[in-house]
């Protein structure tokens, strides 16, 4: 074992040659090694995997439940899936810290290609179920291993020139997902929707295992499992709620009243545990972190008016502005809006070291952004609601990346991935609760607007859900068609107006964020930053394994 000098150490205690080359500081003009990027191409292939595969499935249900059965049980294929993947992120992360993120993140890749399989070899709903949470869990592990591990790699000062990376696999996904499960369906048969993950898995693993050098790690203390076992139950009661809510069961209903005291119950012994564990999976020490709590809420609301938007945007273009299904440039504006702007906000934040000013312009546009969705009629045409949707989407841009910077630069490297797994969970809980909020608004208004307009002829319209697939609304006659155009503008109109009252919560939250240093800035060593908001991690003593 031998000891290296004092320089910023990676989250598992060793000084990677990468890292120690970047936290020189932007103004060394040194790039990357070619290893780095390598390593970065692979994450970059698991962060697609993670984010692709619901893209993918949710094209190929209608074939799905045509051959397997089980059309009751088909909301569990994606609820199963959601579900382990919110109630396994931050134990991966937990994980990672304590026994070495590497090792870890391959786990969780291995894991979420054995779900992928099983998934595809599925002969019933019950079996599909199943593999699909196994499948969940390993997705857990994917967006949570590859922003730890590039903020292992990379200091913070430099990792804003990568943002335009992660934003651009985020519009992939987007847009590309819907057209490859259909031609996937269409060509192949369904089983390759979940089949088509393992090249891809089997390069990033190949990749990750030959470039990516980060020390094994062995913590000797023990998990702590009952505040794993409590934080499962409260995020699996809370995502349980904003999935059956108004669906399943109504919102006073006793399950989901149930739910909401067993949540809550599950979630004050996870707080007490917590606080009395040598090793908690999710150290509670990090929300005393101005900075860190103040991205959490914002992430929280990001998520919250970002899954709701991309939610019912597609809707109201396909219902009443008659776009295709099929067409991938639905959500274009607003995804080549945000990976542009979060290319040059990480750019500027690379060179500037400032970062404050794209949280408050961010959170200003997302409101203006919703507010210009709310005034969408039936008569706004695919230009305007492009316009509208790109200043949503350079809002997005502005905070997607940076809100997950700041919470990794707001917690010591020992804390990395717990960081960065509560920011992923807080941003994956926001957009649960915005999509089942939005969900209520949007199908209340709907029927409201279908009966003032038709009658008692609009509630039998709408009587099995405010939602009709493009066959349906063919059959519909003219004047019910109309009626049906008028109530969906009037839907969206609701959800957006409720959306942008929201987003004002996240833009004032945004005010109070202190302009911490980051780490990996050409600042002298023994520099205390300001506010004490960020750990100093450059006299930590690393040890090469």
């Amino acid at each position: 074992m031998g000891k290296s000098q004092s320089a910023t150490p990676t989250g598992d205690g060793r000084i990677s040659a990468s890292a120690a080359r970047a936290d020189a500081g932007p103004g060394t003009g040194e790039k990357q090694p070619a290893g780095v990027r390598v390593v970065l191409f692979a994450l970059m292939i698991a962060m697609l995997l993670a984010m692709l595969d619901n893209m993918i499935v949710g094209t190929a249900m209608p074939t799905i439940v045509g051959e397997l059965g089980g059309m009751d049980h088909l909301s569990w294929v994606v609820t199963a899936y959601t579900l382990a993947t919110a109630a396994s992120t931050p134990i991966w992360g937990k994980l990672g810290d304590m026994y070495g993120r590497k090792g870890v993140f391959l786990s969780s890749i291995v894991l979420f290609l054995i779900g992928s399989a099983l998934s595809g070899m599925a002969q019933d709903m019950g079996q599909l179920i199943g593999f699909r949470a196994v499948q969940g869990l390993g997705a857990g592990g994917l967006m949570v291993g590859v922003m730890a591990i590039i903020g292992d790699l990379i200091p913070p000062r430099e990792r804003g020139k990568y943002q335009g990376m992660m934003a651009g696999v985020m519009a992939v996904a987007m847009i590309g997902g819907p057209l490859v499960g259909g031609s996937i369906t269409d060509h192949l048969g369904w089983r390759w929707s979940f089949y088509i993950n393992l090249p891809l898995g089997a390069i990033a693993l190949v990749m990750v295992t030959a470039v990516l050098h980060l020390p094994k790690k062995r913590s000797q203390t023990r998990i702590d499992y009952v505040g794993a076992a409590l934080l499962t139950l409260g995020i699996t009661s809370l995502v349980l709620i904003t999935t059956w809510g108004g669906t399943e069961y109504d919102w006073l209903s006793g399950q989901i009243i149930g739910l909401g005291v067993l949540g809550l119950v599950a979630l004050a012994l996870f707080v007490r545990v917590e606080r009395k564990v040598s090793e908690p999976v999710l150290p509670l020490h990090i929300f005393r972190n101005g900075n860190f709590s103040l991205v959490t809420v914002i992430g929280f609301l990001v998520g919250f008016v970002m899954f709701g938007s991309m939610t019912f945007l597609p809707l109201f273009q396909q219902t009443v502005q008659g776009a295709s299904a099929t067409n991938s440039g639905l959500l274009l504006p607003m995804l080549l809006a945000m990976m542009a702007v979060s290319l040059f906000a990480g750019r500027v934040t690379t060179k500037t070291g400032k970062y404050k000013i794209f949280v408050v312009v961010g959170g200003g546009l997302i409101t203006v952004g919703l507010a210009l969705l709310s005034l969408m009629d039936t008569g706004t045409t695919r230009f305007t609601s492009g316009v509208y949707m790109a200043v949503l989407g350079a809002g997005m841009g502005f905070l997607m990346q940076t809100t997950m910077l700041i919470a990794q630069n707001s917690v010591e490297m020992k804390d990395l991935g717990v960081g960065s797994s509560s920011a992923t969970l807080f941003r994956t809980i926001g957009g649960s609760f915005g999509v089942a909020i939005f969900g209520a608004i949007f199908t209340h208004q709907v029927q409201t607007t279908m009966a003032e307009r038709i009658g008692t002829a609009g509630a039998k319209v709408t009587g099995a859900g405010a939602q009709m697939d493009p066959k349906g609304l063919a059959k519909l006659p003219p004047m019910i068609k109309d009626a049906y155009d008028h109530a969906v503008a009037a839907g969206t109109h609701h959800v957006f107006v409720w959306g942008a009252a929201v987003s004002i919560v996240g833009f004032a939250a945004a005010w109070f964020l202190k302009e911490v240093p980051l780490r990996g800035a050409p600042t002298p060593a023994a520099e205390s930053p300001e506010g004490g908001d960020a750990p100093v991690d450059r006299v930590a003593v690393a040890e090469t394994v």
